[in-house]
């Protein structure tokens, strides 16, 4: 088995890139070893590779400065994807692609279902949505990841955030009226393998929209008290800092945030038995995250 991994330095590339390569012959790529925006470049290196799968981890995800960076937004979020799934229609691969809550308009309190209508309310929503489409549309073998609220090990993320702004500060304010789940980068990258896996045991997957994120729903300041008293528990932190819940209106930001980024998960379940991401029992890894 063969797999191509884009954007391997990235949260979720760095944990499949330390997991697949003791299953499989695994080209680990960052922005370095492929720019994902140039198209003859895509199609020449997995041309050459070959891949039965093709993984895609790559992203633009600073949502705040795609406001000012629309061109390189979609240029790394839809074109890039859409390159990857030409190649990957042109090889035989399935093409594995990680997309985003922020594909809807954030409204309500439901869980989304994979067939909601969508409404992203900014850039990097929008560049994201245009990047699932491509990809269903330019390769049939098809698997799209919505996730939301990713954090992990490596790279930057809320709770790395959170334990830094710890060290300086006695209080803190956290959005309170903003909820989802928040879900564990290995847990995506063992979601995207277990999808791989299933195919290869000679099983045939619907191709398609599938949401995984993790349980229980929570908000912003609910998140953050558990990463405090993790932080105390494990002797991360000597003390937590005083919180105090906050309205979204205010900790105004350039891109608007969703309300509402809960995901219904119970597809993913019933199609490869993938349960959703214990963010909770995450947290008990909270020294490595320091």
């Amino acid at each position: 088995m063969k797999v191509l991994i884009t954007g391997c330095n990235g949260q979720v590339g760095h944990c499949l890139t330390e997991r697949l390569k003791t299953q499989a012959e695994v080209l680990a790529l960052d922005y370095e070893g492929l720019d994902i925006t140039n198209r003859e470049a895509v199609l020449n290196t997995v041309a050459e590779f070959k891949p039965n799968y093709i993984i895609n981890a790559a992203a633009h995800t600073a949502v705040d400065r795609a406001e000012q960076e629309v061109d390189l937004s979609y240029a790394i979020n839809r074109d890039g994807p859409l390159y990857l799934a030409q190649a990957a229609k042109e090889c035989g691969a399935v093409m594995l692609h990680i997309s985003t809550d922020y594909v809807f308009d954030g409204t309500g309190e439901q869980p989304y279902q994979e067939s909601d209508s969508t409404g992203p309310q900014g850039v990097y929503g929008q560049s994201k949505l245009a990047g699932e489409q491509a990809v269903a549309e330019a390769c049939p073998q098809h698997l799209i990841l919505r996730t939301a609220w990713v954090f992990g090990e490596h790279g930057n993320n809320f709770v790395k955030t959170m334990l830094r702004l710890a060290q300086s500060r006695d209080e803190l304010s956290i959005v309170g009226d903003q909820f989802g789940g928040p879900t564990y980068a290995g847990d995506i990258a063992d979601a995207l393998i277990a999808m791989v896996q299933f195919i290869e045991q000679g099983n045939q997957p619907q191709w398609g929209v599938y949401h995984f994120s993790g349980m229980p729903y929570a908000s912003w300041f609910d998140f953050a008290s558990a990463i405090f008293q993790a932080a105390e528990q494990h002797n991360v932190l000597v003390k937590q800092p005083q919180l105090s819940s906050i309205p979204t209106s205010a900790y105004p930001t350039p891109a608007k945030r969703p309300a509402n980024s809960r995901l219904n998960c119970s597809q993913i379940e019933n199609q490869f038995g993938i349960k959703p991401s214990d963010w909770q029992a995450a947290l008990n890894n909270i020294q490595a995250y320091k």
